[in-house]
C-alpha cells in the first residue's frame, strides 16, 4: 500500500501547490504560450518575419515556465504575503486574491483562444501585398525571349538583363560610347587611355585594388577600345553580383585622375604604341591606311593616339573627357547569367542611380566626302615579306546592305575554301595569306582586305587579281552553293555565340549599340535566310568601286645592287 507518511506528504504538497495557485499559473502559462505561438505563426505567414523567431520564442517560453511556477510558490513568503496569511479573513490574503485574478485570466485567455479559432475560420486571409520590385520592360517584338528585360534609370543609364541559370556565373558588359571618332587633334588616344585609367584607382580605392577585390570574389575582367566605343567586361560568380556593382559604380563615379598615375600610365600607353604600331609592320600599315582613306572624318585617328598627343594630354583634357563621356546617359550595361532580374535592377538603382547624368556629348557631324579616285601609300620598312592592304568605303553598321556584305566576305575571304584564298594562295601562289575585315561602326566604315606576300612577291600583280575577283562577284555573282556555305558559317557563328553567357552579352550589346536595338539580334537568323545572290552582286558593285579604294603596301627598301 506504500508508506502512509509519503502519501500524507504528497497530499500535503499537492494541497499546498493548489493553495498557492501553482497549478493555475501552469495552466495560464500553457494557454498563453499556445496563443503566442499561434500569433507568431500568423505573423510569420503574413509578414515574413525571420525564420529564427519561432526558435527564439520557444526558448523564452521554456525559460519562463519554471520561473513562473517558482514565483507562484514563493509569492506568499513576501512580507505582504506573510502579513495577510495570518489574518482571520483569508479572503483578503494575497494568495486568495491572486487565485481570483488567475481564474479571471484563464477565463479571458480561453475566450480569446476560442474567438481566435472562430475568426481564423470566418475572416478572409490577410494578404499583405508584396513589395513592388523593379522588373524592367519586356520587348513586344515577336521572337524575343520573354525573360529578357531592360530598364532605363532616371539618369539615362540603360540596363539589359538576360537571365540564364545553366551555371552559377554572370557576365557584365558596359558599353561606353567613347572611341577615337569622339576625339580631335590634340587629344587623340584619350578613349584608349581611359581604358587604362579605369583600373588605376578611385577616391576610395588605391591603384590595383579594383583587380584584387574582383579576383578575391572569383571574378575576372578585361576591356577594349575601338573607333566607336570602349567596352568594359566582367566575368564572375553570381554570389559576387553586388560586389561587382559596387566596384563598377565606384570607378564610373569616383575615378581619381592622379597626375603621378597619369604620367606612369602615359608611359605604358606609349610603350604599347611602340609594340603594336611603330615596331609592328601590320599595325603601322593599318594605321596609315585609315589615315589615308579618311580625309575629314575622325575615323582617320588611330585608337591608340598619335605620339605627340600621347605626350601632351593635359589634366584639363582628361577631366573634361571623363566627365563628358563616362556619364550614365552615355552608357549601356548588359548582364547575362545566373541572376535575379529584380535584384539586378535594384542594385543598378542603388549603385548607379545616384550618379548624375551629364549633357550629351557633342555629336560627330563630319561626314566623309565621297572619294574621287584611288589613293595609294607605300611604306619602306625592315620587312622579310611585303604586305598589301586594300580598303573600300562601305556603309555604317545599321545599313541594310551590311548583312549581304558580311555574307559576301565569307565567300571572298572566309577560310581556306574562299575565292581569294583558293585563287591567290593555292592556285597562283601570289600571296602567303589573305583575310578580310569589315568595320561596322556608327558611321560609314571600310571593307578591308589584307595580304602577306612571299619575299619576292609582286604587290601590283596581287592587287590586280584581287580586283578581278571582286569584279567577278559584282558582274557574275555567286553560286547557290557559295551562298549556302556563307549562310551556314554565319548561322553557326551566331548560334555558337548564343550558347554561352559571354556570347549572349556580347551579341546583345552589339545589337543594342550598333544595330538599332537588342531585339534585332533575334531576327538575324531569319534575315540571313532572306538574302539572295542578287543582293550580294548588288552590294559588290556598290562597294568595290576602284574610285573609292585605298591601297597600301609595305616592303623592304631595295638594296643598292637591286636598285641598279
Amino acid at each position: 500500500m506504500g508508506d502512509p507518511r509519503v502519501k500524507k506528504y504528497n497530499m500535503a504538497l499537492f494541497s499546498e501547490l493548489r493553495r498557492r495557485n501553482v497549478f493555475k499559473v501552469a495552466l495560464l502559462y500553457v494557454v498563453a504560450a499556445w496563443l503566442l505561438l499561434w500569433l507568431e505563426g500568423l505573423v510569420t505567414a503574413q509578414f515574413g518575419v525571420p525564420t529564427w523567431s519561432r526558435e527564439f520564442l520557444l526558448l523564452l517560453l521554456a525559460i519562463g515556465f519554471p520561473v513562473a511556477l517558482i514565483f507562484a510558490y514563493v509569492y506568499e513568503i513576501t512580507p505582504a504575503g506573510l502579513k495577510k496569511a495570518v489574518e482571520v479573513n483569508q479572503t483578503q490574503s494575497i494568495v486568495y486574491k491572486t487565485g481570483q485574478k488567475l481564474n479571471a485570466a484563464v477565463f479571458v485567455l480561453a475566450m480569446l483562444g476560442i474567438v481566435a479559432l472562430v475568426m481564423e475560420r470566418l475572416l478572409p486571409e490577410l494578404v499583405i501585398p508584396p513589395e513592388e520590385r523593379l522588373v524592367g520592360e519586356a520587348s513586344t517584338v515577336e521572337g524575343v525571349p520573354a525573360e529578357i528585360r531592360s530598364l532605363t534609370l532616371e539618369n539615362g543609364l540603360k540596363i539589359i538583363v538576360w537571365p540564364d541559370h545553366d551555371i552559377p556565373n554572370v557576365v557584365m558588359y558596359n558599353y561606353v560610347r567613347a572611341g577615337s571618332r569622339n576625339e580631335h587633334p590634340g587629344i587623340t588616344g584619350l578613349s584608349h587611355f581611359f581604358e587604362h585609367m579605369m583600373f588605376n584607382g578611385t577616391k576610395k580605392r588605391e591603384p590595383g585594388t579594383f583587380d584584387r577585390e574582383m579576383e578575391a570574389a572569383g571574378g575576372a575582367n578585361n576591356a577594349y577600345t575601338s573607333n566607336d566605343v570602349t567596352v568594359y567586361q566582367d566575368w564572375f560568380p553570381s554570389a559576387a553580383l553586388e560586389t561587382i556593382f559596387e566596384l563598377e559604380a565606384d570607378r564610373f563615379e569616383n575615378l581619381k585622375i592622379d597626375p603621378e598615375v597619369v604620367e606612369s600610365e602615359r608611359g605604358v600607353v606609349y610603350s604599347e604604341r611602340r609594340l603594336r604600331v611603330d615596331n609592328d609592320n601590320e599595325g603601322r600599315l593599318f594605321e596609315q591606311m585609315f589615315a589615308t582613306a579618311y580625309v575629314a572624318h575622325p575615323y582617320q585617328f588611330p585608337t591608340i593616339g598619335w605620339p605627340s598627343d600621347i605626350e601632351n594630354w593635359t589634366q584639363e583634357d582628361l577631366e573634361s573627357y571623363y566627365r563628358t563621356y563616362y556619364a550614365p546617359n552615355n552608357c549601356t550595361i548588359v548582364i547575362t547569367g545566373d541572376v535575379d532580374m529584380a535584384e539586378v535592377f535594384e542594385l543598378a538603382e542603388d549603385y548607379f542611380g545616384s550618379i548624375d547624368s551629364q549633357d550629351p556629348p557633342l555629336p560627330v557631324r563630319t561626314v566623309e566626302p565621297e572619294q574621287q579616285g584611288a589613293r595609294r601609300l607605300a611604306i619602306e620598312a625592315d620587312a622579310q615579306t611585303p604586305l598589301l592592304h586594300m580598303a573600300f568605303h562601305s556603309p555604317a553598321a545599321d545599313d541594310p546592305d551590311m548583312l549581304a556584305l558580311n555574307l559576301l566576305l565569307y565567300i571572298l575571304a572566309g577560310g581556306d575554301s574562299s575565292r581569294l584564298h583558293q585563287a591567290l594562295v593555292e592556285r597562283e601562289q601570289l600571296v602567303i595569306s589573305v583575310g578580310a575585315y569589315l568595320h561596322e561602326g556608327f558611321d560609314p566604315g571600310l571593307t578591308y582586305f589584307y595580304m602577306t606576300l612571299p619575299p619576292d612577291g609582286d604587290p601590283a600583280t596581287a592587287e590586280a587579281r584581287v580586283l578581278e575577283e571582286l569584279q567577278l562577284a559584282a558582274t557574275e555573282g555567286v553560286s547557290d552553293a557559295e551562298l549556302a556555305k556563307a549562310r551556314n558559317i554565319m548561322l553557326a557563328n551566331f548560334w555558337r555565340g548564343m550558347a554561352t553567357i559571354n556570347g549572349k552579352a556580347s551579341q546583345l550589346g552589339e545589337h543594342e549599340v550598333f544595330h538599332g536595338g537588342y531585339e534585332n539580334l533575334f531576327t538575324l537568323p531569319a534575315r540571313i535566310e532572306t538574302v539572295t545572290a542578287e543582293d550580294l552582286s548588288a552590294v559588290a558593285a556598290k562597294v568595290f568601286d576602284e574610285r573609292r579604294m585605298t591601297v597600301g603596301t609595305l616592303y623592304a627598301p631595295a638594296s643598292a645592287g637591286e636598285a641598279e
